[in-house]
């Protein structure tokens, strides 16, 4: 079954006439992703990669039928183009653009989130279901249609698991990057909850990283309402004291956040956890 994003997605890309959105809507397509049209501002009539673009979003869901959006919308304007996608209808927003101001962020998740819209990311690699569909930046090459439901913060960590998993002989029934700023559309229970009710995944793949509490508040979550296995992996175990991480969201404040405290709520709550990220396919089972 997979989740969020199936056979039944049709994308429009905002944002189509750039580069990126030029060249991942084209990436997209070759993965199997309806993707049925795209926006730009003034840019009505043209075509990308034989793909309709519309100046707005409302407009291409009534000549397309879209009901989910990938957003390649440089950070200043991206809190718009979201409000507007919001408002045209969409039902999953799919944020790539990094550097997003925090307030922006609320702004448009608040909203999202009081009207039961599905907002992956923002500053995240995508949502990808093998054999159905993708959307965002994630790598084709690196699937395979399988059961294992991966989500995790980290795109670079995404890209490595997966394909680890991959080349173990497994496959993934769908891989959700949420993203690591310190406002995410999405949250790990978010997610997990997803997992245990669909079919298709019979294991899960959790990849955290230092900072924040998401962790273990999925830690308890897991305890509590997951029968399904779970493997994890915390990226940043060696990471040396005042280093500045990558990631918005990883900030250890009062000694809150550590890759110890972590992994300690995880394996405390029956979760495998993996030192490096290519243990990770000999922890499934």
């Amino acid at each position: 079954m997979a989740i969020i994003v199936d056979d039944s997605t049709k994308l429009v890309v905002q944002g189509i006439t750039g580069y990126q959105g030029s060249y991942h809507s084209k990436a997209m397509m070759d993965f199997g992703t309806k993707v049925v049209a795209g926006t730009s501002p003034g840019k009505a009539g043209e075509k990308v990669n034989n793909i309709p673009v519309f100046d707005s979003v409302s407009e291409a869901i009534e000549t397309t039928g879209a009901n989910t959006s990938c957003m390649f919308v440089p950070a200043p304007f991206c809190k718009d183009a979201a409000l507007e996608a919001i408002d045209a209808g969409i039902r999953t927003l799919v944020v790539v653009t990094e550097h997003l101001p925090v307030l922006d962020a609320i702004h448009f998740v608040s909203v999202a989130r009081s009207r039961g819209i599905t907002v992956i990311g923002p500053n995240c690699p995508g949502i990808a279901s093998p054999g159905k569909a993708k959307v965002g930046i994630l790598p084709n090459n690196i699937f395979k249609k399988g059961n294992i439901g991966v989500v995790s913060k980290s795109g670079t960590l995404t890209y490595e698991i997966v394909n680890s998993i991959t080349e173990h002989g497994l496959g993934q029934s769908t891989c959700v990057g949420i993203g690591g700023d310190r406002v995410s559309g999405t949250s790990f229970i978010d997610i997990l909850e997803r997992f245990e009710a669909d079919n298709q995944t019979k294991q899960i793949v959790l990849v955290g990283e230092i900072g924040g509490t998401a962790e273990e508040e999925a830690a308890e979550y897991i305890k509590e309402n997951i029968d399904k296995p779970v493997v994890a992996y915390i990226a940043g175990r060696t990471a040396p004291p005042g280093k500045r991480m990558g990631h918005a969201g990883a900030i250890i404040a009062r000694g809150r956040g550590t890759a110890e405290s972590k992994i300690r709520a995880l394996e405390a709550a029956g979760v495998k956890v993996a030192k490096i990220p290519t243990d990770v396919p000999e922890l499934l089972t």
